[in-house]
């Protein structure tokens, strides 16, 4: 061949070589995204995966990863380009270097929809990235198995392929590889399938996943201590039995000294692991509580905030749900306490009502439960939480429940005053029903309503003849003298008033 003819070809490998290096690069820049789609750049791509020299394919096939990573049209575009076929069969053919960049665009494309999700599974990926897990080169392992969980991630169908395609038992082996980032990537694909049911959870568990994932509980790196205790957590949320397993795994009390840890997404996936195992069964809440669990939860809701704080505050509720005795170990912890700061701290809705709700569950339990409640002024802020105008409809239900809740328990009168003047009427027939079951059995609970006010707000309060509030009223008022009611009723000084206009004085 003529030195004419080498150079042509040398400046035409050199061309392209500028190309895709050029492309992938301005492609990683998000502003560069929508000029390079206009420019057709897919289209130009597309042969560039099959080019002779392995370097231009890789550029090629990064290029493509990084435009169908930005948003779903791309990511579309690849499809429609009948670009996955080609990755696909090399992934079986290329080198470790073509096969991290063909997995990156699989993965930018099934990350987006299930829909597209499914295109990769159709193009027949699956046994292909499966392959790439039993792969020699770590970096190879960690493209495959990303790529997996962004599959499984969607839908219980999905996460069903994937597991059919036999990666469970890889991935599981990918976890005891001394690769930090595969060992993470490998986790987070695991939590990936567990997260859509029992079954799915089941299968990784009978891949013996709990034991590895457990021994890493107090591993330094805190990327993978987040997808350990979040794995770990959609396991024990599907049943008993997982959550048993998880126990077994004697993660307690190790796991609560993870609750300080300084990464958030830590402490939040460690409270949310031990609340999916706490709202199973009180055995399993007793556990928690013998470990030390609801003093520590109750730390972690008193230093954290917003969505961090929300599993601990649920867990509490759960745990208080289910026994008298558990609801008492939460309020020993001043757990009541922490739940009435983070009802009045918290702006989001949804995290008022999760409070709210937990609040209710310790409440609800005997008179001394109510009482803990509501001497931590929680009774105001609930009844403000469910008169808001603007308050979510979730949050007005579960206010409204815990209130009630903790109303028909509460025969601590202080507490219960405040709603006389400010409740509603479906509310104040609770509060004056615990009046009317506390006066007549307490002489200095008498005193003290009519010193109050308490009487005098009694007798202003309109009520249908014959309802459950008209029923109370009159059960209170039979505690005075009928003089007394009188004297509180109103019109009572305007009828004193007439009767001294009319009394004529003997002289």
């Amino acid at each position: 061949m003529s030195r004419q003819v080498l150079q042509v070809f040398e400046q035409y490998q050199k061309s392209r070589t500028q190309f895709v290096q050029t492309v992938a690069e301005l492609a990683s820049r998000p502003q560069n995204i929508e000029t390079l789609q206009n420019a057709g750049v897919m289209s130009l791509l597309r042969p560039l995966l099959l080019d002779i020299v392995p370097a231009i394919q890789q550029t090629a096939a990064l290029a493509l990863g990084r435009l169908a990573n930005y948003n779903d049209d791309l990511a579309e575009a690849v499809v429609k380009g009948d670009i996955l076929p080609q990755l696909v069969y090399s992934l079986a053919e290329q080198n470790r270097f073509y096969k991290k960049a063909a997995a990156f665009v699989l993965r930018a494309v099934a990350k987006h929809s299930p829909q597209l999700a499914q295109s990769v599974v159709d193009c027949g990926a699956l046994d292909a990235l499966v392959i790439c897990l039993e792969e020699f080169d770590p970096g190879v392992k960690e493209s495959a198995a990303w790529a997996l969980g962004y599959i499984a991630r969607h839908n219980a169908e999905l996460a069903q392929a994937v597991v059919d395609a036999g990666a469970v038992p890889l991935l599981v082996l990918c976890i005891q590889e001394p690769e930090m980032s595969l060992k993470r990537i490998a986790a987070s694909a695991l939590s990936d399938i567990c997260k859509h049911s029992p079954e799915l959870a089941q299968t990784v568990v009978d891949a013996g996943a709990i034991a590895h994932l457990a021994q890493m509980i107090l591993n330094q790196d805190a990327k993978l201590k987040r997808q350990v205790f979040s794995a770990l957590s959609q396991i024990a949320k599907h049943s008993v039995d997982l959550a048993e397993m998880v126990v077994e795994a004697e993660i307690f009390p190790a796991v609560l000294t993870c609750l300080k840890d300084p990464d958030e997404y830590v402490k939040k996936n460690v409270a949310t692991l031990i609340r999916e195992i706490a709202k199973h069964t009180p055995e399993l809440a007793q556990l928690i509580v013998n470990a030390g669990g609801v003093a520590a939860v109750v730390d972690y809701v008193g230093e954290s905030r917003c969505n961090v704080r929300l599993p601990g505050i649920m867990m509490l509720g759960y745990v208080a749900a289910h026994s008298e005795n558990l609801a008492m170990a939460v309020i020993v912890s001043k757990g009541v306490v922490q739940l009435a700061i983070a009802l009045s701290e918290e702006q989001e809705d949804h995290i008022q009502a999760a409070a709210a709700w937990a609040l209710g569950q310790i409440g609800r339990h005997t008179p001394e439960h109510a009482k803990a409640v509501a001497v931590a002024n929680v009774l105001p802020k609930l009844l403000q939480c469910y008169l808001r105008a603007d308050a979510s409809e979730d949050l007005q239900t579960k206010s409204k429940k815990a209130l009630k809740n903790i109303l028909q328990k509460c025969v601590h009168l202080p507490a219960l005053e405040p709603l006389l003047h400010d409740a509603p009427p479906n509310i104040l027939k609770h509060v004056v029903g615990q009046f009317s079951k506390v006066l007549p059995h307490d002489s200095k609970a008498r005193r003290l309503f009519v010193t109050s006010g308490g009487l005098k707000k009694i007798q202003e309060i309109k009520a249908e003849p014959g309802s459950a509030l008209g029923e109370y009223i009159n059960t209170i008022n039979n505690c005075y003298p009928e003089e007394i009611v009188k004297y509180y009723s109103p019109g009572y000084s305007d009828a004193l008033l007439e009767r001294v206009e009319q009394f004529n004085p003997k002289v």
